[in-house]
């Protein structure tokens, strides 16, 4: 149960090396949406593998009774979801023989909620991970079977980590399905004193406040690459930040949001603490580009002071109301 890309590698090896771990009898997926520019309706990539696979497809709109009909009809000894988009009722994740389970892209307790990766980045971690637990009613609160870590770099953007995190289900999913088929899984209930939650995200959040410290900023940018994006104003146009990092520079002490450097390769901004060294830009129209290619058709006079803008905050400690 999935619609989201991120769940193609370990679907890719349960149709091969995996097949005599288990086998996918039924896909369940978001309808088809629009996308794109044309906002042509479209299958998502979950839907066009399990096609080719000749295996049914189930698109249904909302949870109801006629989906846990459904699912009691492929008759699969369990569920296993990510990224499905759907809140799942109880009887729903009651009807496989065997329970019904999440692969979730943090290391729980830590970011359940909607946006876990943009999250785990955007705050800087260093670390973070996948989680294979069961589903129960409270909003990822399942007692965890076994997680596959990854580490997260300084320059990875979210859009990095996910793919990390997506090469990293495999393992896990190899490790736990003959688990759970001999009865020798364990679960571990998680601690809820040290959950943190995260919520989904919009495109207020990638306001920038030049008055955190660089790597706060460097880390919000990165996290919120490629959605929302962080963006500031400059010269009257709304510019999408893609890529950052804080960069060791010492000097006379400038104003946060002051442009240092903003020709050949480096657009260098002072900050509330350090400096920050912008990597890729895009203009309105136009393509993410690295820094110095961007600035060639762009230049950004030193002296320049980009505005600040309170950033909302991504973490809680308990979950945020939709």
């Amino acid at each position: 149960m999935g619609s989201d890309p991120i769940a193609l590698p370990f679907l890719e090896w349960l149709a091969g090396e995996g097949a005599e771990v288990a086998t996918v009898v039924a896909v369940f997926t978001q309808p088809d949406r629009p996308a794109g520019r044309g906002q042509k309706v479209t299958a998502n990539g979950i839907k066009t593998w399990a096609l080719a696979r000749g295996l049914p497809v189930h698109q249904p709109e909302r949870i109801n009774e006629s989906v846990r009909l459904e699912l009691a009809g492929c008759h699969a000894d369990l569920a296993l979801v990510m990224a499905y988009g759907h809140i799942l009722r109880d009887e729903v994740i009651a009807t496989p023989r065997l329970g019904t389970f999440n692969l979730h892209t943090s290391l729980l307790p830590a970011y359940r909620g909607a946006s876990p990766i943009q999250t785990a980045v955007a705050s800087g971690e260093r670390e973070t991970g996948v989680t294979f637990m069961r589903i129960v009613r409270e909003l990822d609160a399942g007692p965890v079977l076994d997680a596959e870590r990854v580490t997260v770099a300084a320059m990875d953007t979210a859009l990095d980590v996910e793919a990390k995190l997506a090469r990293a289900c495999v393992p896990l999913v190899a490790r736990v399905l003959p688990r759970i088929a001999a009865a020798t899984a364990v679960e571990q209930p998680q601690d809820a004193s040290r959950a943190t939650f995260c919520r989904r995200l919009s495109k207020e959040d990638g306001a920038l406040d030049f008055r955190m410290p660089a790597a706060a900023l460097a880390a919000r940018i990165n996290g919120l690459f490629p959605w929302p994006a962080c963006s500031v104003e400059i010269q009257g146009q709304p510019v999408k930040l893609g890529q950052a990092w804080a960069a060791e520079m010492s000097g006379a002490p400038a104003s946060p949001g002051e442009v240092l450097a903003g020709d050949g390769e480096r657009l260098l901004v002072a900050t509330g603490q350090g400096v920050l060294e912008v990597r890729r830009l895009q203009r309105p129209g136009g393509k993410m580009l690295p820094a110095g290619e961007f600035l060639r058709g762009f230049a950004i006079a030193p002296g320049t002071v980009l505005p600040s803008a309170e950033m909302p905050p991504l973490v809680g400690d308990r979950p945020f109301r939709s």
